[in-house]
């Protein structure tokens, strides 16, 4: 099957995310260290779509930079008009903002947020059932992580339904690679997070802004205020569509695998477990770059300084030399030590636990309220965006009652 598959890369987007999977496994198998030229003289990069490949240059940020962006694009940085957001920071920089934003995602913090987040599953899946179904990206999986966000960003609830439209657009924006649409939204957007630090300079609580307002960076100095927005924007754009994807990803693996299912449902301890394997082939940020800082050899393969070099998180996490012949198969018994979805090292996800939370009352929920639902995935719509694999819309139907 491999040889009718041509080993090369080509960015996906919308309903071309359906398959990327095939185009994964001829990369493993037949070109690992991936070259990707371009047109445009200085715009080439490479691509890794191996396990041990991909999870030793997330960890060696001195020889794979974020300081450049995150994607193949060249100049990132400097089109996103702000100081650089602490995704686009490399250690020790990057390490000193944070552990002080890391000191609101302890595992007691996020556990504490179970109720709140039951609550609002809860609702949502009531209301899908008196509705006998409808679209369950915009009634549950995209609201969900929103509310989680805001609430980490201790945005006020008077603000909570204009923080939804900014994220809205803002996600978007990002997902297509052109922030300036959602000019307006990132400037209301700061404006009410400028307004939040002021507040919290006086009056701190237990959200993130106010841990970097009145947190100290290495040396003594206080957190600027750009970086604090930066902050800001990263948790809006890294932590919506992501959890969105997983959730999403989860329910149409569960609706093709009701095998799978059956197992949670006889069991619903597995389902901790089985977020992990859902999140392995999930998987939904498919890749992110970093940038050479020196000249490179991969296999063989010479990666100059200053190129771009592509971390296919999703092709390593279904890498059969890491998890064996039945990699590519959905497994929810399966142990799974490690994963990249979040990535690893010094850039792992800083919501972690947070998504894995969303996602877990979301499974523990549905399998109760509704062990028959299903997902329609051949209608469903994938979103624009190169890096990010979500369904934007996803029928669902309750189907019968226990």
């Amino acid at each position: 099957m491999n040889d009718l598959q041509e080993a090369t890369f080509t960015p996906r987007s919308g309903e071309s995310w359906r398959d990327p999977f095939g185009m994964y496994r001829a990369l493993r198998d037949r070109d690992p260290v991936h070259h990707v030229p371009s047109e445009r003289q200085g715009e080439d990069y490479w691509v890794l779509s191996r396990f041990e490949d991909v999870l030793a240059a997330a960890i060696d940020a001195a020889s794979f930079s974020s300081a450049d962006g995150l994607t193949f694009t060249y100049g990132e940085r400097e089109k996103l008009g702000i100081e650089a957001p602490v995704v686009m920071m490399d250690p020790p920089e990057h390490t000193a903002l944070r552990k002080l934003a890391i000191k609101r995602f302890t595992p007691q913090a996020v556990q504490a947020l179970d109720p709140m987040v039951r609550r609002f599953v809860v609702e949502r899946i009531e209301r899908l059932r008196e509705t006998g179904g409808g679209d369950v990206v915009a009634e549950l999986l995209k609201p969900l992580p929103s509310l989680v966000v805001a609430h980490f960003l201790g945005v006020p609830d008077e603000d909570r339904e204009r923080f939804d439209r900014w994220t809205e657009a803002i996600v978007s924006a990002n997902a297509t690679g052109d922030v300036l649409s959602a000019t307006d939204a990132v400037g209301e957007m700061f404006g009410t997070f400028t307004r939040l630090i002021e507040e919290r300079r006086s009056t701190p609580g237990d959200d993130m802004i106010s841990a970097l307002v009145h947190g100290r960076l290495k040396g003594g100095e206080e957190v600027s205020m750009a970086k604090i927005l930066g902050m800001g924007f990263t948790m809006v754009t890294g932590g919506n569509d992501t959890t969105t994807g997983l959730m999403g990803g989860a329910l149409d693996l569960l609706t093709r695998h009701p095998d799978q299912r059956a197992l949670l449902r006889e069991d619903p301890a597995r389902i901790p477990p089985a977020v992990e394997e859902f999140l392995r082939l999930t998987s939904p940020v498919q890749g992110l770059a970093r940038t050479a800082t020196r000249d490179l050899e991969l296999r063989g393969v010479k990666i100059p300084k200053g190129r771009k070099v592509m971390l296919l998180y999703a092709s390593a996490n279904r890498d059969e030399r890491e998890f064996g012949p039945g990699a590519e198969a959905c497994d929810v018994t399966r142990k799974v030590k490690r994963q990249l979805a979040f990535s690893y090292g010094p850039h792992h996800c800083i919501g972690a636990a947070a998504a894995r939370l969303q996602a877990r009352i979301v499974l523990e929920e549905l399998l109760a309220r509704c062990p028959g639902f299903q997902v329609d995935g051949e209608t469903g719509r994938f979103a624009p965006g190169h890096f990010v694999r979500r369904y934007e819309t996803l029928p669902f139907r309750p189907g019968p009652p226990a």
